[in-house]
């Protein structure tokens, strides 16, 4: 499958690409993965104990792999949009991760929208072998020239014992998309899964509320998010989280902003076995009377020895924040933008440095839409 060609990825989309992590030079990934409306293309050489292919080359080269986990963790029939994802010819990606190997660099992975109205169908599925790590970047966005469109993503990942998965997701999609995630984790003895969302743009509608089990014992899932929902947008984010194994430890944790728009940031611990420990945090500032954030935290015991909190607030910039910049010369305009992004804080993410730094260039050139 050949990378996708100049005429395909523009010069005028560049820049709204890098804006969401996607290295367009390619220097600094260990493997690339586009979708350009539902052109496929892969980029960068064939690392060793690292495998990319398109679902449809997956499907034909490992038919018994494939068949085993495809639709395992997610439900076709789940809702309307799983439905109308298993009705559509596969696209999007199979990364095999091969025992032992730790990734140095990250692999990325492009979803890119640039015909108007395009409804773009998604199936990926990760498989990281016992002991196996890896970091993934998925920048998703709409070209600038597009105002309406829908993108569903299916996306379901299995780690074996001892993996570890860092999923970073970067969204910048248009005034009109609907964005309809949805994702099933399976977490094996020792395996730790990290998921990052950040999308600070306007969209019609995101919704994701991905499934979590850690089976294994030992097994570790972490969900962070942040968050800004400009006027006439909805989030509605969140995470489940079925802690199954014992001593097996989750955290959900959200940092929401409204400018004006809705955000309902839920999370849903489940204990089932002793010795496990959840935390559930929502933080959320509200920046005018227009929007609204809905904190919505579930904590479910069904053992006695468990550990297992959550904590939650919304609330508005502290006025004597702002005087303290705007007394130091600092405009007020600004003094918000300074403390929004402050508030912004990706070092909760727990990134790797080089990922932390790409990801905080990415907030960084996003700061205007504050």
């Amino acid at each position: 499958m050949p990378a996708v060609h100049e005429e395909e990825i523009e010069a005028r989309d560049r820049k709204k690409l890098i804006q969401v992590g996607f290295d367009v030079e390619e220097k600094e990934r260990v493997a690339t993965f586009t979708l350009v409306n539902d052109r496929e293309g892969r980029g960068t050489g064939r690392p060793r104990g690292v495998e990319l292919l398109s679902l449809a080359e997956a499907t034909k080269k490992y038919p018994e792999a494939v068949g085993k986990h495809l639709w395992k963790l997610v439900s076709k029939d789940k809702d309307g949009f799983t439905r109308a994802a298993a009705e559509a010819r596969p696209s999007g990606y199979f990364i095999r991760v091969r025992e032992g190997h730790q990734a140095v660099l990250p692999l990325q992975a492009c979803f890119f929208i640039k015909k108007e109205r395009f409804k773009q169908r998604v199936h990926n599925l990760i498989l990281m072998e016992k002991n196996a790590s890896l970091n993934i970047i998925n920048g998703c966005a709409t070209a600038d020239y597009v105002t309406e469109g829908q993108h569903v993503g299916v996306t379901e990942i299995y780690l074996d014992r001892e993996a570890t998965l860092s999923y970073t997701m970067i969204h910048d999609w248009s005034d009109e998309v609907e964005v309809r995630p949805r994702t099933g984790i399976l977490v094996e003895s020792g395996a730790t899964f990290i998921s990052n969302y950040i999308s600070i743009k306007r969209s019609k509608i995101t919704q994701t509320f991905p499934t979590c089990r850690l089976r294994g014992r030992n097994a570790t899932g972490l969900f962070n998010s942040l968050i800004y929902a400009p006027e006439k947008s909805v989030y509605d984010v969140g995470a489940r989280v079925l802690l199954e194994g014992m001593g097996s430890r989750a955290e959900v944790i959200s940092r929401t902003i409204s400018g004006g728009g809705k955000i309902v940031a839920r999370g849903e611990l489940i204990g089932m076995r002793k010795d496990i420990h959840a935390h559930l945090e929502c933080s959320g500032m509200l920046l005018n009377d227009r929007g609204s954030i809905q904190a919505i935290p579930v904590l479910e015991a069904h053992h006695p020895d468990v550990n297992m909190s959550h904590e939650a607030s919304v609330g508005k910039i502290a006025e004597e924040e702002i005087q303290y910049l705007m007394s130091r010369g600092i405009p007020q305009d600004r003094a918000v933008s300074l403390i929004v992004r402050g508030f912004l804080d990706t070092k909760i993410l727990g990134l790797p440095p080089l990922l932390e730094e790409q990801v905080e260039k990415t907030i960084a050139m996003l700061e205007d839409a504050f």
